[in-house]
């Protein structure tokens, strides 16, 4: 403790003053780290909770007493007691679901309760329903289901209801054959809906086009893909490179044509009619007074015959005529283009050197062949297919591979405590380390030279003689005279400890003479 406070009392009040900063920064980061060695680790409780169930779920936390952190839309807990945490926030129901299905029902009473407030609870139990349905599949965060159905009443039987179901997904997205299955999920759920009538919206995707609608951009990306997987077998990965446009059309259209030929006629009806005609009349006598009497016989009178024979036909014949009508829906190929661009070959020259070359056009044709079945080309709709061939730009030796390095694995956070920790443990370091290295390097006291230069001017007073060679069984006491001092008896053994028994004795004086001496020699130098 005399050391120490020997020490101190040594130093200037700018290196206490630093003395004391070093040591309560050493303080604070042997707390700080004491601090976190105690701390419990945090592990992820539940993550992307909203704000309300958020809220519930830090409540059962706060019940139960145990420490947790709110890192964003992130709970961490202890993590040595999170599975127990677990299981007693399910046991109370949390967190509880977003959505609230027939339990809605529950609590209305038949008294107070009109048509229209059950129908609007009963869709909005539908609505609850069919989301947590659609929660069920292992990419769907959060879903929301809203139903537009007509509550008409009466005689009407045909309800044209609607429907859009809102996902939100934890990255992967909602697939095509996904998308299909919630729309009829939803139609088979609500009576009379058509699965045509519901959208499936991705909030990163936005619609999603089921797997029998697929839209241009949809049906385009396919086929690349389709083109590319072709290629890559027999060019290698990344040797082709496969553009496509495909033009669709986006709107309705009705064709009626009518040709008429006159060249060609169609007999339609044939009227064949046969007319026969046959008459015969016989004329009485002359009228006397006899033939009035009665069982007169008549008199013969004149006889005429006559027959006549009629045929006639009558065919029917029609211009010939042609009737098409042609319907165009939105979706169908209006014309397509294809451009591929493949990879030249090595190929090694005679002075070693690997140069890339075009591919031959017999490959180019087949390579094209390959391309047009697979896209489907149609000339007669104008399709156009160009394959190429030419070399590829060189890549660096190391590529452009991204490797995933240190900073890249560990989290920003991590590295900013880190950081911090290192920062304060050099400045303590510095803090300590610097008024110790100061004190070592600082000048020390010269050494008494054995050998006894001559004395300086200032001690020219001095008187006596000094024996070189003193006899060691009787020295010899040689008087030195310094002046305004008393003469001093050294003994004459040796010089030295004649030297550091008069500084013991004299010592201010001394430090007077040394301090003269020193300065004499600065000043020489």
């Amino acid at each position: 403790m005399q050391k120490l406070q020997d020490y101190w009392n040594e130093r200037s009040s700018q290196q206490r003053m630093i003395l004391g900063a070093a040591f309560l920064g050493t303080f604070l980061v042997i707390a700080g780290f004491g601090w976190m060695a105690s701390r419990p680790s945090m592990a992820l409780i539940y993550g992307g909770l909203d704000s309300a169930q958020a809220g519930e779920v830090i409540a059962g936390i706060e019940r139960a007493g145990i420490p947790y952190e709110v890192r964003g839309d992130s709970i961490y807990v202890d993590a040595d007691q999170r599975d127990r945490l677990r299981m007693d926030l399910a046991a109370q129901g949390l967190p509880a679901a977003s959505s609230t299905g027939y339990e809605l029902l529950d609590g209305m009473s038949g008294f107070g309760t009109t048509s229209q407030m059950f129908d609007a609870a009963y869709w909005r139990a539908k609505e609850g329903e069919l989301a947590r349905t659609i929660l069920a599949l292992p990419n769907v965060q959060t879903a929301r289901v809203h139903l537009a159905v007509e509550n008409g009443r009466g005689y009407r039987r045909d309800q044209n209801g609607s429907a859009s179901v809102t996902l939100t997904t934890n990255g992967q997205p909602i697939s095509r054959e996904q998308a299909s299955s919630l729309k009829y999920l939803i139609s088979s759920g609500v009576p009379g809906m058509q699965p045509d009538r519901v959208t499936v919206i991705d909030t990163q995707r936005g619609i999603i086009a089921a797997s029998e609608d697929h839209t241009g951009a949809d049906r385009a990306s396919e086929m690349k893909r389709n083109v590319e997987r072709i290629l890559e077998p027999h060019v290698g990965i990344g040797n082709a490179i496969v553009e496509l446009n495909l033009d669709v059309v986006t709107e309705t259209e009705l064709l009626t044509e009518q040709r008429y030929d006159p060249e060609q006629r169609a007999l339609i009806s044939t009227v064949t009619e046969e007319t026969t005609d046959e008459s015969n009349s016989t004329g009485s006598g002359a009228v006397t007074a006899a033939s009035n009497l009665p069982d007169a016989e008549d008199q013969p009178g004149d006889a005429s015959q006559s027959a006549r024979s009629e045929n006639r036909s009558q065919a029917n014949y029609e211009v010939s005529r042609v009737t098409r009508e042609v319907q165009r829906q939105p979706g169908e190929t209006r014309r397509l283009t294809v451009a591929v661009l493949v990879n030249g070959t090595p190929q090694v020259d005679a002075e070693g050197q690997t140069t890339m070359m075009p591919r031959p056009d017999a490959e180019l044709e087949t390579l094209r062949e390959l391309v047009a079945s697979a896209v489907g080309y149609d000339e007669a709709r104008g399709d156009l297919i160009t394959v190429k061939s030419m070399p590829f730009a060189a890549l660096g030796e190391d590529g452009t591979l991204a490797q995933p390095g240190l900073l890249d694995r560990l989290a920003l956070n991590d590295l900013l405590r880190i950081a911090l920790i290192g920062l304060f443990a050099l400045a303590a370091i510095f803090a300590v380390l610097r008024p110790i290295l100061k004190a070592r390097t600082a000048p020390q006291a010269p050494v008494l030279d054995t050998s006894l230069p001559p004395m300086p001017p200032m001690m020219s007073g001095l008187s006596g003689t000094i024996d070189d060679e003193p006899s060691p069984d009787n020295p010899r006491i040689v008087p030195i005279e310094f002046p305004g001092l008393e003469t001093l008896a050294l003994p004459s053994a040796d010089p030295v400890a004649r030297l550091k028994e008069m500084m013991k004795e004299r010592r201010e004086e001394s430090v007077k003479i040394l301090s003269g001496w020193i300065d004499n020699k600065e000043s020489a130098n």
